[in-house]
């Protein structure tokens, strides 16, 4: 997409470098992860939207892909992204103990938020071309802050 370059060139360098210091983070509590029934879906929601980000980042940057192919790739990776993150969170609620499901209802909304309005992203892009991809901003970003408050669980939440 024209003139979207250097967005998604960001986005690439952005989630590869996050995914590397979440996986970091989990290796240095990994023990504690692993104990904890429900914080392994976490780290997996995490690295999956980071993943999520940057391969559909990627597949911006090829060049000649038209608008088509590309709506049908966001809203494959997209719907594939929201059943895996509608199982991490339903798989974690059955698992966690009932104060933490608050704050996980509110992590679980995000994910979801995320997920979704890239489904959504997709769609536009397919139906109504260039335009959706205003849609898929919100989605990505968001995506670093399910990342991001995954992480700070990860590793600062569970030491205390």
């Amino acid at each position: 997409m024209p003139g979207w370059d250097n967005f998604f060139v960001a986005q690439v360098g952005a989630s590869a470098a996050l995914a590397g210091l979440v996986f970091v983070g989990i290796s240095i509590n990994l023990t504690k992860i692993i104990a904890s029934g429900y914080l392994p879906n976490r780290a997996q929601e995490a690295l999956l939207v980071l993943m999520l980000t940057l391969i559909l980042s990627s597949l911006f940057l090829i060049p000649g892909q038209t608008t088509t192919s590309l709506g049908i790739e966001v809203i494959v990776g997209g719907l594939l992204a929201w059943i895996a993150v509608v199982y991490l969170h339903i798989d974690s609620f059955r698992r966690m103990e009932p104060d933490f499901r608050g704050r996980a209802l509110t992590a679980a909304i995000l994910g979801q938020v995320s997920a979704l309005s890239i489904w959504i992203a997709g769609a536009v892009l397919l139906v109504a071309g260039p335009v959706g991809l205003y849609w898929l901003v919100p989605g990505l970003l968001l995506s670093y802050v399910v990342a991001l408050a995954n992480a700070w669980v990860l590793i600062v939440e569970i030491n205390r």
